[in-house]
């Protein structure tokens, strides 16, 4: 493959993944006030929020598993397009709570097909490149994300709630036509379906365990608050619907620039582990102040150090949970991993809505706070026994 066309297909590929995550995202930070509008109790809102992550729970290791049997992923490029498309053309035509709930099960089916969006965007990449391939894509979401969500309040203060849901099917609708002319290329390695065998080794691989238990930890804080609960709590201290968007931008300006300055910034300094460290601490800190606050432009300085900390944290954790890994194997692995932290995804909702339905919108975001000194406490034990197994084989 040429350079340009190299350069072309990572354009196009960049193209078709900010579309699949802007149409995912538009309407994230109203979807939980949009559920009390419609009568929903925080205990069925937390069921709606975990939904997305149940299905990528059931459905990421399959497909990982299946991409490498048929060692094929633009199909489920494709699919995931389609997927995010039905999503959100059903929250267009529905004003129930069931059609709210079967949508975002579409919308999690969808992300499931990440996997695949993963490993051949990797595939452009020389395999030590792996992590810069993963920083670069991690950017991309992030930026979709921001987008997306800083657009949500405003559109729904112009022109209702169901119009982040049209603007979304619309976008899918063209990431669809385009996810048609992405190149996979073909890449000179001999693979055989894996074996029940090899895939319980990359299962128990312990680097990936580690990182998926993290990561599981992680996604629980981000779902439960800027993906989940931030925005509804945001209300009820004064924010109005097209305010919203100044707690996206300070949660998520922060967090896409984070991939691009952690590894020339921190990384080589540091080291991965002490970052890990680091923010997890800074998250659940300043996860535990939003209950407590109701300024305005506190709430804002909180919601960036979370977005700067969770964004170090994200892209980090995704090379690290492959680069120990074959690589006729990394769709697996990397279906592993997403599956795994997908319990994050679905978990952390689901508990913080009946916590929340039992005690009040703010348990949530104690039970957030939690998490993240449980991972400040794993990332450090780990570091620590990473740190004198290389003293030990130094010896």
């Amino acid at each position: 493959m040429s350079a340009i066309s190299t350069v072309k297909d990572k354009y196009l590929f960049a193209a078709v993944s900010f579309i699949f995550w802007f149409s995912q995202f538009i309407y994230v930070p109203i979807l939980s006030p949009y559920m009390e509008e419609l009568g929903g109790k925080y205990a069925f809102i937390g069921l709606v929020l975990s939904s997305y992550g149940l299905m990528q729970l059931l459905c990421r290791l399959p497909l990982g598993i299946f991409s490498d049997f048929v060692k094929m992923r633009k199909p489920f490029v494709i699919f995931g397009m389609v997927a995010s498309m039905s999503s959100c053309l059903l929250f267009s035509l529905t004003d129930s709570l069931i059609g709210v709930f079967i949508s975002r099960c579409l919308a999690g089916l969808a992300a499931a097909t990440w996997v695949a969006f993963t490993i051949l965007y990797s595939c452009y990449f020389e395999r030590e490149k792996t992590t810069r391939a993963m920083n670069i894509i991690s950017f991309i979401v992030v930026l979709a994300q921001l987008l997306g969500m800083s657009l949500s309040g405003y559109i729904v203060s112009k022109w209702g709630w169901h119009a982040p849901f049209w603007i979304g099917t619309i976008l899918s609708v063209i990431g669809a036509v385009l996810s048609l002319f992405i190149h996979e290329p073909k890449q000179n390695i001999k693979r055989s379906p894996i074996k029940l065998k090899e895939l319980m080794g990359v299962i128990k691989e312990p680097s990936l365990l580690k990182i998926s238990l993290l990561s599981i930890l992680a996604h629980s804080i981000i779902f439960t608050t800027m993906f989940g609960f931030t925005p509804a709590y945001a209300l009820s201290a004064g924010f109005r619907e097209r305010e919203l968007s100044l707690i996206v931008f300070s949660f998520m300006i922060p967090h896409a620039a984070a991939p691009l300055i952690m590894e020339k910034l921190f990384v080589w300094r540091f080291g991965k582990w002490s970052i890990l460290k680091a923010a997890f601490f800074l998250a659940a800190f300043f996860t535990c102040m939003i209950p407590m606050t109701e300024n305005k432009l506190l709430l804002c300085i909180i919601q960036s150090v979370n977005g700067f900390s969770l964004g170090l944290v994200f892209p980090l954790m995704l090379g690290m949970s492959i680069e120990r890994i074959a690589v006729e194997k990394r769709a697996t692995a990397m279906g592993v991993y997403q599956a795994l932290y997908a319990l994050g995804i679905f978990g952390g909702p689901f508990a913080a809505g009946i916590l929340n339905s039992w005690m009040g919108l703010k348990a949530g975001f104690f039970f957030a706070a939690a998490l993240g000194l449980t991972a400040t406490v794993f990332a450090a034990a780990w570091d620590k026994k990473e740190a004198s197994y290389k003293v030990f084989k130094a010896k």
